[in-house]
């Protein structure tokens, strides 16, 4: 049996601004019918990633995500193009907070990378039957 791999990794945490960093490898089962990154498989790691750095920040709260605005699909992302994904809080109410979601890439044979996707991405903290409840105990 052999154990995929997973396609996230945090590498940087920062509380306080809260800052997030995680890396993937855009694979063959990850494209479209062009031949280019789906752009349904980079909302979902966009949204994976932002949740990862809310869970961290409000520990033992329920977020779901609520609204993703402003969505920016800058250029098309080829397969093995490693892509890191920056997540930094940037506003928090009673109930909700908004983080900022940049994504570079770094095609295959590139020497650096450039900014590829934009996104804000709010998540509200509910209990067990949906209601909002404050982020904070």
């Amino acid at each position: 049996m052999t154990d995929k791999p997973t396609p996230h990794r945090i590498t940087a945490f920062q509380i306080g601004g809260v800052i997030v960093e995680t890396f993937t490898l855009v694979r063959p089962e990850h494209l479209n019918h062009y031949g280019y990154l789906f752009g349904g498989q980079l909302l979902k790691w966009v949204d994976e990633c932002a949740w990862l750095a809310a869970s961290r920040e409000f520990p033992g709260r329920r977020l779901v995500t609520r609204a993703l605005d402003r969505i920016d699909f800058k250029t098309q992302i080829a397969n093995g193009s490693i892509l890191r994904f920056e997540v930094k809080k940037i506003r928090q109410g009673t109930t909700a907070a908004t983080y900022e979601v940049r994504v570079f890439g770094q095609p295959p044979g590139a020497l650096s990378e450039k900014e590829v996707f934009f996104t804000t991405i709010t998540f509200v903290s509910v209990d067990e039957r949906g209601q909002k409840v404050p982020l904070q105990k």
